[in-house]
């Protein structure tokens, strides 16, 4: 399996920082969830001060993310 590169999102307030914390577990299992349904894999996972930072062996599926935070950030007023 190879990296396709990181998506880096700050989902969290800063005090959430460890893999421990219900919101990163959630957060997680949605995340392999989706790779599941994409016949993909979760290739990394960390939690720093709230950021979130991962990846999948999925070129397409990380490029659909990048494009769904894109969307997301522009629609923000």
């Amino acid at each position: 399996m190879k990296s396709t590169g990181f998506i880096e999102v700050d989902l969290f307030p800063t005090d959430v920082n460890s893999l421990d914390h219900p919101y990163v577990i959630h957060f997680k299992e949605l995340l392999e969830e989706i790779a599941e349904e994409h016949d993909s894999h979760l290739l990394h996972f960390d939690i720093d001060n709230g950021t979130v930072t991962f990846s999948f062996d999925s070129d397409e599926l990380m490029a659909d993310i990048i494009r769904i935070l894109q969307d997301g950030k522009q629609s923000q007023p």
